[in-house]
C-alpha cells in the first residue's frame, strides 16, 4: 500500500541524503565493489552484541520460556525442524522433507541422520531423533513439569492436548514427573514417531498454518536422554553448563547480569551455513551504554538514543555522521488497548470512563483525531513517517496468491488515504456525536489514565506528547493522567485494571492472520489481549458486546476456512478491518530505529512470527561499519531479490 511504501522511499531517500551531505570527507577505506555486492572490511569472527541488564535470562529450558529475554539467546542453543531465511520463506533444518496430505489434518516431517546433542564441551551425548519431540510435548502438556508454559498453541491444534493436559494436572507431582512419552501421552496425543526419524502430528482440524509454528518454542525439541540421566528436576533447572546442545551454539560461559558467550558448535549439523566464532553478549544498563561501547569498539552495532542521535545527526563533521542507518523495522505493530472495566485505586469500578469508551463515537474521535507525527518524532525524528502504523497484524505474515502482503489488504478495506488515517474535521463531528450521546452519563472531560515506568525520562517524554495530542481533541473533552508504575505492569497496573489504555503489539506465534485477530475475541480463554488487557469478559454494555460479537463472528469465519487461503485470508482481513474500523483497538505505531552497525540486516533471519530472527546465523557483517549510502544500496539489493 502507498503508506508503508512511502515510508520505505523515505527511508532510502534519506540514506542517500546523510551520505551526500557529507560527501567532501574521505572514507577510512576504499574496496572495490564487484557485480553491485557492496563490499566492506573483513568478516567479523568474533561477534559482540549487547542486551539491557533488565532482559536477563531466566531459564535455560527453551520449552518452559514465552519470553525474549530467555528465547534470543536459547534459540542459537537448539535446532528446529524448520528455518526462516533472511525474506521469511521457510525452509528444511532438522526436518528435510515436511507434509500434509489432507490438507493440514496430519502432517509428517521426516529428520536428517546426522543431528546430535553435546554437552557444554562438544561432547557427544546422543542422536537427535524424532522421539525426542515426542518428550518436548508430553513434558509442555505435562502441568506438573512446564506448570502451563507454552501450552496455548498446542492444547487448540493437536488431538488429545487438552485431555493429556487435564489428566497431569489432577495427578500428584511425583505422578505426573514419572510420566513419559511412550506411556499415557501416547495413547492420548496425536503425535507418533514411526521410526527414529519420522514424527506424524495429528490435528484437531485442518490446520493449513501448522509448519510455521514449527519455528515457536512450542515445537522444539528436549532430548529424552538428557531427562533420563538427569531427573526431570535437573532437566527443569538446567543451567549453560548442564543442558544438552543441537543447536549452531553452545553457550560456554554465563554470568549473570554481565555477559553470555557462545561458541560455535563444531558439530552442528548445517556445515554450509556462515557462523561466528564466539558471540559475546554484554548486558549493559541503559539505552545510552551501548552507544559508548560502539564508539570505543566494544560492541558491533548499537541502537541510538535519541540525544545520541541529535549530535551526530547534526553535526556533519561528526566521525559517524555518514554511518547512521535506518535498522529494518521490527515484526510489531503497536496498538492503543483500551481497558474497557477500569477500576479505581479502591477497587471500585470507574463508571464514567467505562461508560465513555463503551461508546462508538467517543473512540472513533480518538482514533481520527489522533495527529501523531510529533509522538512519532519521538523515536525517530529525521524520519517520522517510518512509524506510521494503520494495522495489528504486522507485515509479511502471509500473502494472497497475487502476492498481495495480507496487511495491505487490511488496510486497503480500511480505505485510508496516502495523507493517513488523521482527519480532523472528522474527529471534531465524532467528538459532538459522543458529548451528546453521552450528556448526563458522564462529566466532561472524560479522564484517561495512561501509565509509564518510574524513572524513565525517555517514556515520560512520550506520553507528555501523547498528552498533548490526545488533548488537542479540546481540553472540555478528554484529559490524559500519567502516571507511573515502579517495577512490574502487570502487577501494578494491568492486574488491579488501573490504566484506561495501554500500548501493546503481538509477536505472532505462527504464520496465519488467526494468532492475531483471536487476542481480541470476546469470551476466548486463549485470547491474550482481551483478557489480560480489555477485560472484555467484564463488560456490561449491550452495544458493545454486540459489536465484539459481531467481531467473533467475522473471525469465526475466517479461521474455519482450510481449503482456500485466499478465502481464508479475505476473511480475516475483512474481521481485522472491523475491528479497526470500529476503533475497538487503535494502530498507533511501528518503532523506527537509528543505529551504528557493522552487521548488514538484511542478511539476518526474518519473520513476522517466531523465535528465529534471534538467531545469529548467515550474518553479513564487517569490521568496518556500514555507511547510510551503502545501507541504501543493501535495501535495494535485499528488495531485488
Amino acid at each position: 500500500m502507498k503508506q508503508h511504501k512511502r515510508a520505505a522511499a523515505m527511508s532510502l531517500a534519506l540514506a542517500i541524503g546523510l551520505s551526500a551531505c557529507t560527501a567532501q570527507k574521505a572514507p577510512k577505506t576504499e574496496q572495490p565493489e564487484e557485480s553491485g555486492t557492496v563490499v566492506k572490511g573483513e568478516a567479523i569472527k568474533d561477534f559482540v552484541d549487547w542486551e539491557l541488564a533488565a532482559s536477563e535470562m531466566e531459564t535455560c529450558l527453551s520449552i518452559y520460556s514465552e519470553t525474549r529475554a530467555d528465547l534470543q539467546v536459547l534459540v542459537n542453543l537448539q535446532s528446529a525442524l524448520l528455518e526462516v531465511d533472511n525474506h521469511g520463506k521457510l525452509g528444511p533444518a532438522v526436518a528435510k522433507e515436511w507434509g500434509s496430505e489432507d490438507n493440514g489434518l496430519t502432517w509428517t516431517f521426516r529428520l536428517r541422520d546426522d543431528v546430535t546433542w553435546v554437552d557444554v564441551n562438544g561432547t557427544f551425548m546422543a542422536n537427535c531423533v524424532a522421539q525426542d519431540w515426542l518428550t518436548s510435548m508430553e513434558w509442555i502438556l505435562n502441568y506438573h513439569k512446564n506448570l502451563s508454559k507454552n501450552t496455548s498453541m498446542l492444547i487448540p491444534i493437536i488431538q488429545g492436548a487438552k485431555e493429556y493436559y487435564e489428566y497431569t494436572k489432577e495427578l500428584s507431582e511425583d505422578e505426573a514427573k514419572a510420566l513419559r512419552y511412550d506411556g499415557k501421552f501416547a495413547e492420548m496425543v496425536g503425535i507418533e514417531a514411526p521410526d527414529d526419524y519420522t514424527i506424524v502430528y495429528h490435528c484437531l482440524q485442518n490446520t493449513p498454518y501448522f509448519e510455521t509454528l514449527c519455528t515457536s518454542a512450542c515445537l522444539y525439541p528436549l532430548s529424552q536422554a538428557q531427562v533420563d540421566e538427569q531427573g526431570v528436576d535437573a532437566v527443569f533447572g538446567q543451567s549453560n553448563e548442564t543442558m544438552w546442545y543441537n543447536g549452531a551454539y553452545i553457550m560456554t560461559q554465563h554470568i549473570r547480569g554481565n555477559s553470555k558467550t557462545l561458541t560455535r558448535n563444531e558439530s552442528y549439523w548445517d556445515k554450509d551455513c556462515t557462523l561466528f566464532d564466539t558471540v559475546t553478549v554484554r548486558m549493559v544498563e541503559d539505552g545510552n551504554t551501548d552507544d559508548t561501547l560502539f564508539m570505543t569498539g566494544e560492541v558491533d552495532r548499537c541502537d541510538l538514543s535519541e540525544s545520541r542521535l541529535r549530535i551526530i545527526y547534526e553535526n556533519e563533521n561528526d566521525e559517524f555522521h555518514n554511518n547512521l542507518v535506518q535498522k529494518r523495522a521490527p515484526s510489531q505493530c503497536r496498538v492503543i488497548q483500551f481497558n474497557y472495566n477500569r477500576m479505581d485505586e479502591d477497587g471500585n469500578p470507574d463508571v464514567e470512563w467505562n461508560t465513555a469508551v463503551a461508546n462508538e463515537a467517543f473512540r472513533l474521535s480518538l482514533y481520527y483525531g489522533l495527529e501523531l507525527t510529533e509522538y512519532w518524532s519521538r523515536f525517530d525524528f529525521i524520519n517520522p513517517a517510518a512509524c506510521e502504523n494503520l494495522t495489528f497484524t504486522t507485515p509479511g505474515i502471509v500473502s494472497f496468491s497475487d502476492g498481495t502482503d495480507y496487511r495491505d489488504r487490511v488496510i486497503e478495506l480500511l480505505d485510508i488515504g496516502p495523507d493517513g488515517r488523521y482527519d480532523g474535521t472528522l474527529a471534531q463531528q465524532y467528538k459532538e456525536q459522543a458529548m451528546s450521546e453521552l450528556a448526563g452519563k458522564v462529566t466532561f472531560p472524560v479522564e484517561i489514565n495512561y501509565y509509564v515506568p518510574a524513572g524513565n525520562q525517555e517514556e515520560q517524554d512520550r506520553a507528555t506528547v501523547l498528552k498533548e495530542i490526545i488533548e488537542a481533541l479540546g481540553t472540555d473533552y478528554v484529559k490524559l493522567n500519567i502516571g507511573a508504575y515502579v517495577s512490574s505492569v502487570r502487577q501494578e497496573i494491568l492486574n488491579p485494571h488501573l490504566h484506561s489504555f495501554t500500548i501493546a503489539g503481538w509477536t505472532a506465534d505462527y504464520g496465519d492472520p488467526e494468532n492475531f485477530i483471536t487476542q481480541f475475541m470476546y469470551q476466548n480463554d486463549a485470547a491474550y489481549f482481551a483478557n489480560g488487557i480489555c477485560y472484555l469478559k467484564e463488560i456490561t454494555d449491550p452495544e458493545l458486546i454486540d459489536t465484539f460479537k459481531e467481531y467473533n463472528r467475522l473471525c469465526q469465519v475466517g479461521n474455519i476456512i482450510y481449503d482456500d487461503m485466499d478465502a481464508r485470508y479475505e476473511a480475516q482481513a475483512q474481521a481485522e478491518a472491523y475491528l479497526i474500523s470500529h476503533a475497538l483497538i487503535i494502530p498507533i505505531y511501528r518503532q523506527s530505529q537509528w543505529s551504528l552497525t557493522k552487521v548488514n540486516t538484511y542478511s539476518q533471519p526474518y519473520s513476522g512470527y517466531g523465535i528465529q530472527p534471534y538467531l545469529y546465523k548467515n550474518y553479513e557483517t564487517s569490521t568496518e561499519p556500514y555507511t547510510a549510502e551503502e545501507y541504501a544500496k543493501l535495501l535495494a539489493q535485499y528488495e531485488a531479490e
